[in-house]
């Protein structure tokens, strides 16, 4: 999704307060969180002067809600051309993928042993409202619904570190979510692997949950493989 140079991130005006670079920080952070981030080949620049122009405050506090923004690698600095929200290269995808595998491998792990039966149940329904016949009609519906499923599994695991630590993650691995979702026969996969990761975890069956969310999280890697089609850097 290109963000042309003078294109607003959509960012309300947070007002003047007394914590105005984390009230930037958390805008800023939100708004990428919710981008496409592989949608397209072009990479997406941020401007300062724009994004304090759209929170209605000064550029200072714009300005240090971006250094930490860069600290923790959700966006980058590239030498003579700006600042962009970061995007990862085909290894580094296939690296955050493997992780966040085991990672949700693990909490699923938990979650068949410890999550109450009522958040199980709530889990087994997240996708009730969906049939194979109609989901190409209902793919952005159907897209938050995945993601707040693997949200979810991570938060049932009971791990708060675990949660944090998949929180960058998280913006790259939904915007590759969404980019193949459509692809070919991955909707049909899609909803029969997380039926088959609902039953073991409602079966409190830790291992072979573990195992089929794991799976599911690694099965992205062939669609990275096959399909991979931005430009490196």
């Amino acid at each position: 999704m290109l963000q042309p140079p003078e294109t607003s991130l959509g960012l309300a005006s947070i007002g003047q307060t007394a914590s105005l670079r984390e009230q930037a920080y958390d805008s800023i952070k939100q708004s990428i969180l919710a981008m496409d981030l592989y949608d397209g080949s072009a990479q997406i620049r941020l401007h300062e002067h724009q994004i304090a122009q759209d929170l209605g405050i000064s550029r200072t506090p714009v300005r240090e809600a971006l250094t930490l923004l860069e600290r923790e690698g959700f966006v980058s600095t590239v030498p003579r051309r700006g600042l962009f929200v970061t995007r990862k290269t085909k290894r580094e995808i296939v690296e955050m993928i493997t992780v966040w595998a085991a990672l949700e491998g693990m909490a699923a792990h938990a979650a068949a042993r410890h999550a109450e039966d009522s958040e199980l149940r709530a889990l087994g329904r997240a996708f009730e409202d969906f049939e194979i016949s109609t989901l190409p009609d209902h793919l952005k519906a159907y897209d938050e619904a995945n993601l707040d499923f693997h949200r979810t599994i991570i938060r049932l695991g009971g791990c708060g570190l675990m949660v944090e630590m998949t929180t960058n993650l998280f913006i790259h691995m939904r915007a590759l979510r969404s980019a193949f979702l459509h692809r070919a026969g991955r909707l049909e996969d899609s909803m029969r692997e997380h039926a088959a990761i609902i039953a073991a975890l409602q079966a409190r069956d830790a291992d072979r949950a573990a195992v089929l969310v794991r799976d599911h999280a690694l099965g992205l890697i062939a669609h990275v493989e096959a399909h991979w089609a931005w430009p490196e850097g």
